[in-house]
């Protein structure tokens, strides 16, 4: 399952306390203060997983909750620190305070890691408040309580490569022909609903990210169909790949409806660069004068994913996009 938003509660850990004790030891008179501070509280910190593509595993617990500090101990001894809570999540993933509705962090680098919330400091044994004028304090410090915060995560999917379409112009077919992700493929209109990524090799060591996005409707900027459950993701891609059915009655004005669904949503979305292919070039047997493209304003591509005809082309042309982005 994709999921991709989730609430949850954060509590770093609390500081421990620091104590009151003196020393006693034998032949040692008036040992003096020797309460140990408090252990600091542990911290909760986000960390990104490029192995990870969703929120599936976060969502579903609603408090996160690190460990507290130990008290101080006799003898100056500090308590121990409490283990930091380590929430993994995937790359794209922005955290918001829900509170000010502010971003803390917006997560887009592998192996990326972030404090969000701080553990409380310990609290100070009476050994730190001897002084000449108190030779022998009988009080300490509690531990300051660790940060709280109730936060929002939505992950935004970072791809190199983002395909964008209306429902059954061959998107997933591509992904799967051109990758080795198996999205769900079938004749009827939305068979797309959440996204998928592959990963498209190139050379011998080389590749790049290709992102299934579910099929756009006119409207989807405004909510429609998938609307913005799924066109967020678009902002994180690279190149967007406009596909388009070969058989398509009016290229032109489904391109145009696309590109307004996009600028709607966000108006740098079409300062990206874009790239147009003609899909199911299998189904008709001349395509050069095709009545319905005749006045299509863009370059574009011919690809058949179930012939394989024009997929090394596409690789290619892709390939020198991204090298040159």
């Amino acid at each position: 399952m994709f999921i991709d938003y989730a609430k949850i509660r954060l509590r770093a850990g609390n500081g421990g306390a620091g104590i009151v004790a003196f020393h006693r030891e034998k032949y040692i008179d008036k040992g003096g203060p020797s309460g140990g501070n408090g252990g600091r509280g542990g911290n909760i910190i986000f960390s990104t997983n490029p192995n990870l593509h969703t929120l599936q595993d976060i969502r579903y617990r609603r408090l996160y909750k690190a460990e507290n500090g130990n008290s101080g101990g006799a003898n100056k001894r500090t308590g121990k620190s409490g283990e930091d809570l380590i929430i993994q999540v995937p790359c794209g993933t922005i955290i918001k305070d829900l509170n000010t509705n502010k971003i803390v962090i917006d997560m887009v680098k592998e192996n990326q890691n972030h404090i969000v919330c701080q553990g409380g400091i310990g609290g100070r044994g009476n050994y730190n408040f001897k002084s000449s004028v108190q030779q022998t304090p009988r009080f300490a410090q509690q531990g300051i309580p660790g940060e709280e915060l109730h936060v929002e995560l939505e992950l935004k999917i970072l791809a190199d490569v983002g395909l964008v379409g209306l429902p059954n112009a061959g998107k997933s077919t591509l992904l799967s022909v051109m990758t080795t992700a198996k999205p769900k493929i079938a004749d009827y209109p939305f068979t797309t609903l959440q996204p998928h990524l592959g990963i498209v090799k190139y050379g011998e060591y080389q590749s790049f990210v290709m992102a299934d996005i579910p099929g756009l409707i006119e409207g989807a900027s405004q909510g429609k169909g998938l609307g913005h459950q799924f066109l967020k993701h678009i902002e994180r891609n690279r190149i967007l790949l406009f596909l388009i059915d070969i058989l398509e009655p009016n290229p032109q004005d489904v391109f145009d409806k696309l590109s307004n669904e996009l600028s709607s949503f966000n108006e740098t979305l079409m300062d990206k660069p874009t790239l147009v292919v003609r899909t199911k070039r299998d189904t008709v047997d001349e395509a050069k004068n095709l009545e319905n493209w005749k006045n299509f304003s863009e370059e574009y591509i011919d690809i058949s994913s179930v012939s394989n005809t024009g997929l090394d082309i596409l690789k290619d042309r892709l390939v020198s996009f991204l090298s040159s982005s």
